[in-house]
């Protein structure tokens, strides 16, 4: 047995003693869970919600011409949740199961599964046997539901609410158990309610709460906070327009993937005014000049790629991780942006034949190195084929398993 197959096997040894003490049951498939106590009564609902599975931004293009299969194949293998079972980084967690979704599942056994990326982040059972009781719990459990423990304490979620939005981009139930510290059976739907209640548009960061309601919501357009005040997406969106193009995380460019998811769901439920949608679509086509001016002949984007022309003519000493950052946010948002907010389809291919060059030269300790920037460009790429990573990893498998039956 190889090192790496003693220590997954170690990982789920440790995980079976770690649940049997709290006496709770964390396999899946059949065993139930057992002796969980519940809260005596319900956690208060702020919107219900008619959807049992969350939305899905579809990208709106198939172009082998930005990457052929064969590439795309390469970029996903980079990008596969290949993690050491022990102290799994909720940051990585989330981001590889965003790209792969709950349902993903790989031959190789070294790789996660998506259900087992899930349940790190859902069943404190699960997070205790990667992390023991060395840090607090991922989960923080109230009477009205269940929190996220974010920040950058190790062992955290990085940024407000990044857990429910990957999730949701994962396509988790609404109804899918959460199992907290307390030992106590929640729900993914307590954790959109929490987030909810809790959200404060003038938050530093509200791309991933933007995300995630976003998805779960509509055609809900408005609710009301635990303090009283009336949120509504107008106001989200205004506040992700606010300010310098390049605030927020990762140059700004989360932000501009939130904007257009809500357009696009605009497009389809009308949460927004007119008003607003109006300026949104004013704010990107000034994205797109942009994006424009401030590419390199290269392809890569930088990560002052607001300065348009100058960031060319007076260019920064930006690091490697810097320019996969850039560039990768940039062409996942392009996949699901109406062809009006875009820049000449040349420039996206010279954008991710940069990415895929990038991407695939690195090495399995480079990637891990950076994962989290790497995956959106395998999440990416295979929206610009109008797929998903798993469906079209699953489908090269079997490929490959029948090539090699013929032979």
């Amino acid at each position: 047995m190889t090192q790496t197959r003693q220590s997954k096997f170690g990982f789920w040894l440790v995980q079976a003693i770690v649940v049997a003490g709290l006496g709770v049951s964390v396999a899946r498939g059949g065993l139930g869970r057992v002796d969980v106590r519940l809260w005596p009564r319900a956690p208060r609902e702020v919107v219900h919600i008619e959807r049992e599975k969350p939305l899905r931004m579809e990208s709106l293009y198939d172009d082998p011409l930005v990457v052929s299969d064969d590439e795309l194949t390469a970029v996903l293998k980079q990008v596969q949740p290949r993690f050491s079972p022990k102290s799994l980084r909720p940051n990585y967690v989330e981001h590889a199961l965003r790209i792969w979704g709950e349902d993903a599942r790989f031959s190789d056994p070294e790789v996660l599964s998506g259900a087992q990326l899930r349940d790190v982040l859902i069943d404190n059972g699960r997070y205790l046997a990667s992390w023991g009781d060395r840090v607090k719990p991922l989960l923080v459990e109230s009477r009205e539901g269940v929190e996220v423990r974010w920040g950058r304490e190790e062992g955290a979620s990085v940024h407000h609410d990044h857990w429910l939005a990957c999730l949701t981009e994962a396509g988790v139930s609404l109804h899918e158990p959460v199992y907290t510290p307390s030992q106590h059976v929640r729900t993914i739907n307590d954790a959109v309610q929490q987030a909810l209640r809790d959200f404060k548009v003038d938050e530093r960061e509200v791309e991933w709460s933007a995300m995630g309601f976003g998805l779960w919501l509509p055609p809900v357009r408005s609710w009301q906070t635990a303090d009283g005040r009336i949120v509504s997406f107008d106001m989200i969106a205004k506040r992700l327009m606010r300010g310098d193009k390049r605030l927020g995380v990762c140059s700004g460019t989360h932000r501009l993937y939130s904007i257009v998811l809500l357009l696009r769901l605009d497009g389809l439920y009308s949460i927004l005014s007119d008003e607003v949608r109006g300026e949104m679509l004013a704010h990107m086509r000034g994205v797109r000049q942009l994006l424009v001016e401030s590419q390199f002949e290269d392809g890569h984007w930088p990560s002052n790629w607001d300065r348009g022309a100058e960031a060319v003519n007076k260019p920064i000493d930006d690091p490697l991780q810097k320019r996969v950052i850039a560039t990768g946010h940039h062409l996942e948002w392009l996949a699901i942006a109406p062809e009006e907010l875009h820049p000449p389809r040349e420039q996206i291919r010279k954008a991710a034949r940069w990415a895929i060059d990038t991407t695939v030269s690195r090495t399995p300790a480079q990637i891990l190195e950076h994962y989290t920037f790497y995956s959106h460009v395998g999440g990416a790429l295979s929206l610009w084929r109008k797929t998903r990573a798993a469906d079209f990893w699953q489908a090269h498998e079997e490929h490959e398993k029948q090539v090699s039956t013929e032979e």
